[in-house]
């Protein structure tokens, strides 16, 4: 399988969602966000970090990329899309995922080791973990809040569309502790929280076992490849 992943001027996170993917057992494929060339991929990442520098808002300019034509259009014909922290932002502007992300409530850049639930393992990039299963994996934003509207937020709940939820403590406000929303189809993902920063044992979070053993952030990657052989 062969996962792209897409750099946009001031992107982060993109080489870690490579080593991610490779860990994980597929192909990852460098795109760059000037081009209208998926290159055959057969799922997107968008990766964390701070697209144009945040300017307007976060992902504002980003979806608005020449590739994110391609983004869209793939996403709207069932291709698998995970977006992480600065790549949720730019699936929301991108009207893809409902909801928004602003400023953290406490006004501030947070980076820790985040306990999250998931709430929803039937779409393409949760398929792997088990129902309700509590993992921890880091978070690091300054606009992770998520918002949306009463009735928004009614449907996405009632849809069962809420992917993750923070546990312990809500980090940036989010409203009803969401970290993570999908659409309804379930193969576009939004997700604040960074998956790709705990795939390898020492470099992930500290765990009962071990420091920074911490691996739960793989399964995001695994599951997309395990539904795609369903699926051949």
């Amino acid at each position: 399988m062969r996962i792209g992943v897409v750099t946009f001027p001031g992107s982060l996170d993109d080489r870690d969602a490579q080593r991610a993917i490779r860990l994980a057992g597929a192909e990852p494929v460098a795109l760059w966000h000037g081009e209208h060339d998926l290159h055959g991929v057969d799922a997107l990442v968008l990766p964390g970090g701070f697209s144009y520098g945040d300017y307007l808002r976060a992902g504002a300019i980003a979806s608005l990329s020449p590739i994110m034509a391609e983004v869209i259009d793939a996403a709207n014909k069932g291709m698998p899309v995970l977006g992480i922290c600065n790549g949720f932002q730019m699936l929301t502007e991108a009207h893809l995922l409902e909801g928004g992300l602003i400023r953290n409530e406490a006004g501030a850049f947070i980076c820790r080791d985040q306990r999250l639930r998931i709430e929803n393992n039937s779409t393409d990039w949760t398929g792997g973990f088990t129902d309700k299963q509590e993992i921890t994996i880091p978070l690091k934003n300054g606009e992770g809040g998520f918002i949306a509207s009463t009735e928004t937020l009614a449907r996405l709940e009632g849809e069962g569309r809420v992917i993750a939820r923070y546990l312990d403590v809500n980090p940036n406000g989010s409203l009803n502790d969401i970290a993570g929303v999908t659409n309804a189809r379930g193969n576009v993902v939004g997700l604040m929280p960074h998956p790709e920063h705990a795939v390898e044992p020492g470099f992930g979070p500290d765990t009962a076992a071990a420091m920074r053993s911490g691996v739960d952030g793989l399964a995001f990657f695994t599951s997309v490849i395990e539904r795609a052989l369903v699926n051949a």
